[in-house]
């Protein structure tokens, strides 16, 4: 393993004290698989972030804790460590706690480590869960200001949430199905990756509502809890393409485009407009080979570097921030970034 860096800063990216980390860096028995494993990742943690270990000034360590899909997650992480360098006074690290799948308990857990080992800011995307409330307030109540993105904790005493106007996308959806498929027939596939993240409670509550407004008569076929992974959603958008001949559209709320679209694909049917979230890797390739009709976009890097400014105001290191919602962009295969 890369001796690179000091002791120190691995073991406060690692969460680890500064013996246990000898031991690993020197081989010593006595260390747990699992502290070896938060070693390695510390240490490439830290290389990725070289940058911001070589800048001089007060240090601030703060935490990720998100569950999501890989390429979302790893789409957050990347516009993170982009962000880093161009903030100031203070010099900011990071530490990541990223997952797929994720019970309330396990997020709640994620959040007592971070309550523990201690922190100068989280950001988090996580279920609106009464038990994950009370961890984010035992947070706050130590010293720890945290940070929603993506998806609100409205009733919690996080500091400032940092997104879209999640109603207002998914009524952006709805018109834009609506001007594609006009007074033809034909129903709607919503897919979401969990009903318990608000974000996209907020997104299918402004759809249906402007859906029935603009056409009150096309139905809505929702697929719910696929937690936006593909190997979870393409059975389940097998089943309903079966049941319901009239699917024609989709509105991907939780992601898991490449199992929809081969799902159509398996069953040799066409779908005349599909709608979807993030300019991910694999929705930037479905956009482009035209799989995808129109992918509702915002700035992850603008989002991240907001969310950490909020946090350096929780420290009296900048002025407040503003609380306004991203701008949403629409991205089609002609307007591609």
């Amino acid at each position: 393993m890369a001796r690179a860096h000091r002791v120190r800063d691995i073991a406060v990216q690692a969460g680890l004290s500064e013996t246990t980390v000898d031991r690993v860096l020197n081989g010593r028995a006595g260390v747990s698989a699992r502290a070896r494993r938060q070693v390695e990742q510390a240490v490439h943690d830290l290389d990725r972030q070289v940058t911001q270990i070589r800048l001089g000034g007060r240090t601030l360590v703060i935490d990720l804790v998100m569950q999501a899909p890989s390429r979302f997650s790893g789409a957050v992480r990347t516009a993170l460590e982009a962000a880093l360098p161009g903030l100031r006074p203070a010099v900011l690290r990071a530490r990541f706690d990223l997952s797929e799948t994720a019970s309330a308990a396990d997020v709640v857990a994620s959040l007592d480590n971070v309550r523990k080992r201690g922190s100068q800011g989280l950001i988090l995307k996580a279920p609106d869960d009464a038990e994950v409330v009370e961890a984010v307030d035992k947070l706050v109540a130590a010293g720890i200001p945290v940070v929603t993105l993506v998806t609100d904790l409205p009733s919690s005493r996080r500091l400032a949430y940092v997104g879209i106007d999640n109603r207002a996308a998914g009524a952006t959806a709805a018109y834009f199905l609506t001007q594609w498929l006009g007074d033809g027939p034909g129903s709607v596939l919503v897919t979401l990756s969990r009903g318990s993240f608000r974000g996209e409670e907020e997104r299918e509550m402004g759809f249906r509502f402007t859906l029935r407004r603009l056409a009150p008569g096309r139905a809505v076929v929702e697929l719910a809890e696929t937690d936006g992974l593909d190997t979870t959603i393409h059975g389940q958008a097998l089943a309903a393409l079966t049941a319901d001949a009239s699917i024609n559209a989709v509105y991907s709320i939780g992601g898991g485009n490449r199992a929809i679209v081969q799902a159509f694909a398996d069953l040799e049917r066409p779908y005349r407009c599909f709608v979807a979230h993030d300019l991910d890797a694999d929705n930037l390739a479905l956009l482009r080979s035209g799989a995808l009709s129109v992918v509702l976009h915002h700035d992850l890097p603008t989002d991240l570097h907001r969310a950490c400014q909020h946090l350096l105001h929780a420290h009296r290191l900048l002025p407040s921030v503003p609380s306004t919602p991203s701008n949403l962009q629409p991205i089609t295969p002609y307007n591609v970034p």
